[in-house]
């Protein structure tokens, strides 16, 4: 999950970035660092926020099975 996040946040940010270069008419040179800097910066965040998730999601996961095998080995009173 952290790289499809990050693949996601990294080439969105590098094409926002790309797209305000051209409608503000910057450089070119300047606007390609920029997008570079951007996609990297981002692709970071989102690799980090996605690990953060995937953990999270499979934390519940494992927590929600463990309880549903312990209620099934329990004894069952009658």
């Amino acid at each position: 999950m952290g790289r499809s996040y990050a693949g996601v946040l990294g080439y969105l940010a590098a094409t926002l970035t790309l797209v305000r270069g051209a409608v503000t008419g910057s450089g070119l040179e300047g606007t390609l660092v920029m997008a570079i800097a951007t996609m990297a910066c981002f692709a970071s965040i989102g690799f980090l926020i996605g690990t953060i998730a995937q953990t999270t999601v499979d934390q519940a996961v494992r927590e929600q099975l463990e309880s549903q095998l312990a209620a099934r080995s329990a004894p069952m009173e009658s």
